[in-house]
């Protein structure tokens, strides 16, 4: 498995709007992406749900929390018999760089003896013990990204799901850590401000992409209380703390529905044009993956922003839904071979490193 050569690998991610396990498989390296593989999806039930999102921004152990996302990560990723190596992330509960770091549930140790697979976990912890935000961590794979799709100029990435990330990507130069070759972001707010609004409103879970529709008032007293928040004046790179815009929700709460939608919406949007002003040189085109791909509403939204044209993934030949885990597979592949995967122009980390733990079958964890 440690060869040179390309490695099968498959990623498994769940995001903070806690839809379910995404799991998929590249043969990479750890450098450049030979080929895409599988994909597969394992949604939460309502009832996983609804404990998984009561434990979002509470610190302490989280023992059903953290059965429920071992279980469906071993479910969906059972289905990899091929995949060499094992790329996880877990669902965000909480998130305090500079404090008390990154509370992920789940245990790769208990996966990797379970599958028989070595497993790559925790990769936020290294990250945030130097210095680092702990996110976003895809920036690596989006370089390898725009290296094979033969992108000729700076490319941005842009992924609408839960939050808002961006990154900037030159892939003329040989290595992503190098100086001035990535630059990445947390935005601001994504989808899962809306998914919360309306599973607090219709008192059920929402699944998120799809469902947003034109119309509605927006309320532009929220939107600039919102619009006033520190975050959006620090320079990236930069990674939101869990739910640090609840905020808004009860900003919107005695709002009509489509009142509340539009504003939220438009706090989506406003917060990514705002941190595009960061931006040091403007890109080619940028490349947007996640749920909020599918909502005419929000791309129409973004689409008015930008001087630089936005394309779906799909139109790369890549997979918008698939992008964060496939991440987690290149980034396996990269820690198992000593390869960095966070620098300090991705998550402000102080110097290029490699994080996370290599739990294996035999139960020794590196």
């Amino acid at each position: 498995m440690l060869n040179r050569g390309p490695v099968r690998a498959v990623g498994a991610v769940i995001d903070i709007a806690l839809e379910g396990v995404a799991a998929a498989m590249i043969e990479t390296d750890g450098e450049a992406i030979h080929g895409f593989g599988k994909a597969a999806f394992r949604p939460f039930a309502e009832d996983e749900r609804r404990v998984l999102r009561a434990a979002r921004g509470r610190w302490g152990a989280h023992r059903e929390a953290a059965e429920i996302v071992e279980n469906a990560q071993a479910e969906v990723l059972a289905g990899f018999p091929q995949a060499e190596i094992i790329g996880l992330h877990g669902p965000v509960l909480a998130h305090e760089p500079g404090g008390r770091g990154s509370l992920q549930p789940g245990n790769g140790a208990l996966l990797a003896g379970a599958l028989g697979r070595p497993v790559v976990w925790d990769l936020a912890a290294t990250d945030i013990e130097m210095g680092g935000q702990g996110a976003p961590l895809a920036p690596f794979f989006h370089f390898a990204c725009a290296r094979r799709i033969g992108a000729g100029g700076p490319l941005a990435f842009l992924d609408l799901d839960a939050i808002t990330t961006v990154t900037l990507v030159d892939p003329a130069a040989p290595r992503p850590e190098e100086g001035g070759v990535l630059l990445a972001w947390e935005a601001g707010p994504g989808l899962a401000l809306l998914v919360d609004l309306l599973a607090e409103r219709r008192g059920t879970p929402v699944r998120a992409g799809g469902w947003m529709e034109a119309g509605g008032r927006i309320d532009t007293d929220a939107l600039a209380a919102f619009l006033r928040d520190p975050h959006h004046f620090r320079l990236p790179p930069r990674a939101l703390r869990e739910r640090r815009f609840a905020s808004l929700i009860e900003a919107v709460a005695a709002l009509p529905e489509e009142d509340a939608m539009a504003t939220l919406t438009a706090a989506v949007e406003a917060a990514l044009s705002q941190s595009l002003a960061h931006l040091p040189r403007p890109p080619v085109q940028a490349v947007v993956s996640g749920s909020g791909r599918r909502d005419a509403v929000l791309m129409g939204m973004l689409g008015d922003g930008p001087s630089f044209a936005l394309r779906r993934a799909e139109e790369f030949g890549l997979d918008g839904d698939m992008m964060a885990a496939q991440a987690m597979a290149h980034l396996a592949v990269r820690v198992v071979r000593g390869l960095p995967t966070t620098c300090p122009a991705t998550t402000g980390v102080a110097a290029a490193i490699g994080g996370g733990q290599i739990s294996r079958p035999s139960g020794r964890s590196s």
